[in-house]
């Protein structure tokens, strides 16, 4: 076994305050592509770049060319939960692990039967009116045609945090106390180029900070420990 990977599977025996920060990485072994490695969606070609796509102000001016990369781009049929989502489900059924805070809008984690999940950039499973707030279910958004709208005439949009838009203030602060009282921080998956939200890994006080990732993150001389490994690979020995 590699030593790496040895050293976090004694991490985990010896702790039942475990918090796991995860990002796009987590899914891709799922089938879900990323944003930004090179076959990412922002390495592809649009009329226009999905991070103006996917910003709040191109929502509203333009909902019709968003859903049509909604559609294309964000909406993965037949996805199930990886051995990194399944393990975490695990450890936190076997009272180890306190909570996943997750940028990803997929709900793998809660299929995977994690039950304390806070997602901080919200989820494609739900769909509320912009105008007047009642919620939809998400097929009424994720399939069909054209531009779905609400019975006052709103446009229903997803449940997620688009570009120029703030975080829920309310889980951030949640992601915050699970951070900063942890004694074991796996962070998995993520560039940790994305903010506020990479920035929440500055908030643990503790000795045990993993970052599991394929490639270089720009906090890895920050971490106890780090794993340039796939993750679903990681956590299948772990």
């Amino acid at each position: 076994m590699d030593s790496g990977i040895d050293r976090l599977k004694e991490w985990i025996a010896e702790s039942n305050n475990i918090v796991f920060f995860g990002g796009a990485g987590v899914s891709t072994e799922s089938g879900i592509p990323d944003f930004r490695s090179v076959d990412g969606l922002y390495n592809q070609k649009w009329k226009y770049p999905p991070e103006t796509i996917l910003s709040a102000s191109f929502f509203a001016r333009n909902p019709e060319e968003y859903y049509r990369f909604h559609r294309e781009k964000l909406v993965i049929e037949n996805v199930q939960p990886n051995r990194a989502h399944k393990r975490l489900a695990e450890l936190e059924a076997e009272g180890k692990l306190r909570a996943v805070i997750t940028q990803n809008i997929d709900g793998l984690h809660q299929a995977a039967g994690s039950k304390n999940v806070l997602e901080l950039h919200g989820s494609i499973l739900r769909a509320y009116c912009s105008r007047c707030r009642k919620p939809y279910p998400a097929e009424r958004m994720n399939h069909g045609e054209g531009v779905p709208r609400c019975d006052c005439g709103g446009v229903i949009r997803p449940d997620i945090v688009l570009y120029e838009e703030p975080l829920d203030q309310d889980i951030m602060s949640s992601a915050l106390h699970y951070i900063r009282h942890a004694d074991v921080l796996i962070v998995g998956g993520t560039s940790l180029n994305v903010y506020p939200a990479a920035g929440l890994i500055r908030y643990y006080r503790g000795t045990k900070l993993a970052l599991v990732n394929l490639s270089e993150t720009p906090y890895d001389g920050f971490a106890d420990l780090v794993i340039h490994e796939k993750i679903g690979e990681v956590f299948s020995q772990v």
